[in-house]
């Protein structure tokens, strides 16, 4: 009974320095941002602009980062600078994405059908399913939310290094690297 007592006692006194972080810690060991924060528009959180090379020249900036939420959620404001271009068709395996546009105009593929979105519409793309886009207005504007956050961040980090337009192999290689697959070429707007 006492070796009971005494066991019980020592797992509270391990646990007190950690109750400030009660329910904030996960299974990784890894502490949760407890407090909200703010974004400026036309601002980055932790990168700044990123400024993408590569497939497209857009400028992302993370809004809200996987760093913020356990890697849960990823928010992007994307300003859309490259008309006529886009992804390739490419799979998620583990994450959703959903885009908002908050000006101009986009092309979709989503599996076997076909979106024209312009500002204020939104379009859901669940994992697993060959997606891609084009940007068909001169300029845009898109939020892009994934869930869970996976590499995304790290992928836009890595396109902004590149010093030359990647050969499709490497674009290919620079996807698989960050929890993605290239199926197909870059979606042509219809």
């Amino acid at each position: 009974m006492k070796r009971n007592k005494f066991i019980a006692a020592v797992l509270t006194m391990a646990a007190i320095p950690l109750s400030p972080f009660a329910g904030s810690i996960n299974t990784r060991g890894i502490i949760r941002a407890k407090k909200g924060f703010k974004i400026q528009a036309g601002e980055g959180r932790i990168h700044g602009h990123i400024k993408l090379k590569g497939v497209n020249s857009n400028i992302l900036d993370v809004k809200v980062s996987g760093r913020d939420t356990d890697g849960d959620l990823a928010i992007f404001e994307q300003i859309s600078l490259s008309p006529g271009r886009g992804t390739p068709l490419h799979i998620h395996p583990l994450q959703d994405e959903i885009f908002y546009v908050l000006e101009g105009a986009y092309f979709f593929k989503v599996g076997e059908d076909k979106f024209h979105l312009t500002a204020g519409e939104s379009i859901f793309l669940p994992r697993n399913v060959p997606h891609g886009w084009t940007q068909v207005s001169d300029k845009g504007k898109m939020t892009v939310t994934f869930q869970p956050a996976g590499k995304l961040e790290e992928f836009f980090v890595t396109m902004q290094t590149l010093d030359h337009e990647p050969t499709a192999d490497e674009v290919a290689k620079i996807f698989a690297d960050h929890e993605m697959q290239v199926v197909g070429p870059p979606v042509k707007i219809e």
